[in-house]
């Protein structure tokens, strides 16, 4: 009977133990305290780098819109400059044909 009396003391003296028991690791609340403000300032920034990249999208949409409107400038210009090129040699064209008159109505 003694070790019956002996062995429930323990038990209960186990039991009282336990109840008393913290479960709540201090460190590990600051850890994942940390953690947590660690996520959000990684959300945080995220969402900034997103809005940049974004911006930038939009910016190389405008920039190349831009260097499509100059190459049609330049285009033009040339195309413009061949024109012209063309008109004075039709014109010196002409001008060599009425000095040939010219000459064939002075002799």
């Amino acid at each position: 009977m003694k070790t019956d009396t002996e062995k429930e003391k323990k038990l209960t003296y186990a039991l009282n133990k336990l109840k008393n028991l913290s479960l709540q690791n201090p460190t590990l609340k600051i850890d994942l305290e940390n953690l947590n403000n660690q996520k959000n300032q990684l959300e945080i920034e995220k969402k900034e780098i997103e809005e940049k990249y974004q911006d930038l999208i939009s910016e190389h949409k405008v920039l190349n819109q831009k260097f499509d409107d100059i190459n049609r400038q330049k285009i033009d210009e040339q195309k413009k400059e061949t024109e012209f090129s063309e008109k004075i040699d039709e014109l010196n064209q002409e001008t060599d044909i009425l000095l040939e008159e010219i000459d064939k109505w002075q002799m």
